[in-house]
């Protein structure tokens, strides 16, 4: 059976069993949960941005089904990777690939049946132990986009919903994704939200334009926007902003922040 061994463990989020464990039951908490089509949650170091991925995941039925998308920063493997078979370790346990999801969504061709792009990728692995504490049984797809046009991105959103469509069990897309990188607080706040008003409307096509158009450096716009086309594939009607915040407000630098945004799209 293909392991994926953990990469990014003792360095974005605690190493040792125990201590990830009381770190994310610190940053998941009681509240109203809510039956959701997808999710976006940021994959920065959870210092910075674990209290926005804590806040989006307690806000929602985590399924024993998820669909986790996610961009390529690495630039290893193919365009759209999909990791069909095996599983991943992190220092909390194991979390299956669900194969039968995952083999629907080969079927269509929109998705390379690809290891190495996961192999180095912290994209997905940080939304893990937050899965795992949530349902233990949960299996997932794992997926990284590296680029896509809008058509593209509808096509593969047509793929994921056609899928999840197919297996009739409920299924929830993880869209894991920070905001704008590197520029100022106030001008990451004023760009990010220019990126979550379309988010917040659904609109796949708006969020891809707005971000190339005002140099918004989301690094998941690829993966929130198949998500979107997705969701609304799949009946979404409205999205909600769970929590903001940026990396600023943990180091105190205000001159080079990263963005977070926790979203729910139902």
């Amino acid at each position: 059976m293909v392991r994926r061994p953990p990469c990014v463990a003792g360095r974005f989020y605690p190493g040792e069993p125990e201590i990830l464990e009381r770190t994310v039951d610190t940053l998941l908490f009681e509240t109203t949960r809510e039956d959701a089509i997808s999710i976006v949650s940021p994959h920065a170091g959870y210092i910075y941005s674990g209290a926005v991925a804590g806040a989006v995941f307690s806000s929602v039925n985590l399924p024993d089904n998820i669909i986790l998308i996610g961009p390529n920063h690495t630039g290893l493997g193919q365009t759209a990777s999909l990791m069909a078979r095996g599983y991943w370790d992190i220092p909390t346990g194991r979390v299956e690939i669900n194969s039968e999801l995952a083999g629907l969504l080969l079927d269509s061709g929109a998705f390379s049946d690809d290891k190495a792009a996961h192999l180095m990728e912290h994209s997905l692995e940080v939304q893990l132990p937050f899965i795992r504490s949530l349902n233990k049984k949960a299996s997932i797809v794992p997926i990284t986009v590296m680029r896509g046009n809008a058509d593209e991105c509808a096509g593969m959103g047509e793929a994921l919903a056609g899928a999840v469509l197919a297996y009739k069990k409920p299924v929830l897309i993880v869209v894991s994704s920070d905001m704008n990188h590197y520029e100022t607080d106030i001008k990451t706040r004023e760009k990010d939200k220019l990126a979550i008003d379309r988010v917040l409307k659904l609109d796949a096509a708006g969020l891809l334009n707005i971000t190339s158009s005002r140099n918004i450096s989301m690094c998941g716009v690829i993966p929130a926007a198949i998500a979107i086309t997705a969701s609304r594939l799949l009946g979404a009607r409205e999205a909600r902003l769970v929590k903001y915040s940026t990396s600023g407000e943990t180091s105190g630098d205000m001159k080079q922040v990263v963005g977070y945004a926790g979203i729910l799209i139902k």
